[in-house]
């Protein structure tokens, strides 16, 4: 018989450096999980992924157990590594703070696909391509699918 969910916790930890210190402990002990295992576990399943922050969607249980799935990072993580900035735009449709290539964007996407809302790598590349739009950073060259 299956278990029954209790809830879902939503959290960006850095691959290998989960510690039971605030944002994870509170989040996790007022829902009554063990954090201990929780930052093991997590730790030993990303050791090759050290310093990447990644969502990782917590479904805990009635009893107290807890399974967690790791997603890939974020898409403005990766697209403000690829530029080399800090951070985004204020003002993104005037300010413009770096640009990629779409060669870059491709790599994104499909670092991305196993979470994107989409079927083909063109469409995954439309994708990060608005979210770089929306961080201020411009792409340069042609899209691929316009030549």
């Amino acid at each position: 018989m299956a278990k029954e969910i209790e809830t879902f916790v939503k959290l960006q930890v850095k691959g290998g450096a989960a510690n039971p210190a605030p944002p994870i402990g509170p989040a996790l002990g007022s829902k009554g999980v063990n954090i201990m295992e929780f930052c093991k576990q997590f730790n030993a399943r990303t050791q090759d992924k050290a310093g990447q922050v990644l969502p990782v969607l917590l479904t805990v249980y009635k009893d107290k157990s807890f399974d967690f799935v790791i997603k890939t990072p974020p898409a403005a993580i990766l697209l403000l590594e690829a530029a080399k900035v800090k951070t985004g735009s204020a003002e993104s449709n005037r300010l413009k703070v770096g640009s990629v290539t779409w060669d870059q964007v491709r790599a994104i996407a499909e670092v991305k696909m196993p979470d994107l809302n989409c079927f083909t790598i063109e469409s995954g590349m439309k994708m990060v391509a608005g979210s770089a739009r929306s961080l201020g950073i411009t792409v340069t060259g042609t899209a691929p699918w316009q030549s």
